[in-house]
């Protein structure tokens, strides 16, 4: 997870002085349970406030929360990269698709033919642009341990239901199959419409 922190400050590098004076300012006007004192981001550096970052929100939410800021204070293009490396380093990482796909657990929607690509993988790109009754997901995948509290806190906080999608791709579904198929259960039972769309336009 290293990776992260050194995504996470070189975003913090590229901004100018008066726009990292913004961010940490709206580091401590972030509302929510965990608040970070002003003593903490005071005069501190890029890395010193990545540290701040990584030791309240985790390593794993720190990118979330900083794309969040970055946003907050007009910064898009950097928390667009931000983004963009932490998809390309996910991307890169091994991936158990082909070992979940021979699991009789596995939702019937992976069953497309020769296709071994997900169902969620495939629609990705519709998904997180027309998806929008999110918030029950993150309930069910929180309530099926795909998430943990940290990460649903993390997600929820994320402005823009096409943001919060790619944060649940990012960090909900990065653990394999059994996740996405839960995903998908729950795109069923709270957007069928949707799925059915999908699955028809493939046809």
């Amino acid at each position: 997870m290293a990776y992260n922190k050194k995504a996470v400050c070189a975003s913090l590098e590229n901004l100018s002085k008066s726009n990292f004076e913004k961010f940490r300012q709206a580091l401590v006007d972030r509302p929510g349970e965990r608040k970070v004192p002003l003593s903490k981001v005071e005069d501190k550096n890029q890395l010193e406030v990545t540290n701040v970052l990584v030791s309240t929100f985790t390593d794993a939410g720190a990118p979330a929360v900083t794309a969040e800021l970055l946003r907050e204070i007009g910064c898009f293009n950097e928390a667009q990269n931000l983004d963009e490396e932490l998809s390309k380093h996910s991307s890169k990482a091994p991936s158990d698709r082909r070992e979940s796909l021979g699991s009789s657990s596995r939702s019937n929607v992976c069953h497309q033919g020769d296709d071994e690509e997900h169902f969620v993988d495939r629609h990705k790109t519709e998904l997180i642009k027309r998806l929008s009754n999110i918030n029950p997901i993150l309930d069910f995948l929180l309530e099926k341990n795909v998430i943990q509290d940290e990460v649903y806190d993390n997600i929820r906080a994320v402005k823009g239901n096409q943001q919060k999608m790619r944060e649940i791709y990012r960090q909900a579904l990065k653990s394999g199959n059994k996740a996405k198929d839960l995903f998908l259960k729950a795109l069923e039972e709270n957007d069928p419409y949707l799925v059915d769309d999908l699955r028809e336009n493939r046809k």
